[in-house]
């Protein structure tokens, strides 16, 4: 007599257990992941905005040298007075300010300023973050803390 053959069940799949364990993993790295991602957006905007009012530095100074008088819109400096990521609010005698356009709520509609020194004509950067007072955006391009006060 032939002893019964046995036949093992070969499982397929994955349990409920490993699943949720999955879902916990992915979980925990979007809650470390988003916050991180979101610095790094908010970092990018501030240095386009940085970027982009840099520019208008040698306009500034070179309307300066010519006319004796110190520039008073964007179009002076040839910029822009509105940009993807910048919108020009103040151009003075003490230097350009821009409002940043869009981004994360810890960058938008914040203000960077360049700051001329009218005896050196040395440019400082600034950043002001609006009513809880003044804060640079980990930018080392951008270290001061006196922005330029914008009129109105």
């Amino acid at each position: 007599m032939k002893a019964p053959k046995i036949v093992k069940k070969v499982e397929a799949g994955f349990t409920l257990i490993e699943l949720m364990i999955v879902v916990a993993i992915i979980g925990i790295l979007a809650a470390v992941a988003i916050p991180q991602y979101q610095n790094y957006v908010a970092k990018s905007k501030f240095s386009a905005a940085l970027a982009e009012i840099s520019a208008g530095k040698t306009g500034f100074d070179i309307k300066l040298n010519e006319t004796g008088v110190a520039p008073t819109a964007a179009t002076d400096i040839g910029m822009k007075a509105v940009s993807a990521n910048c919108s020009v609010v103040q151009v003075s005698a003490s230097g350009i300010a821009c409002k940043i356009v869009g981004g994360p709520s810890s960058v938008a509609t914040k203000i960077v300023s360049l700051n001329r020194d009218a005896t050196t004509g040395a440019w400082t950067c600034n950043q002001d973050t609006g009513s809880t007072g003044t804060e640079v955006i980990g930018s080392s391009a951008c270290t001061g803390t006196t922005p330029i006060t914008i009129a109105g």
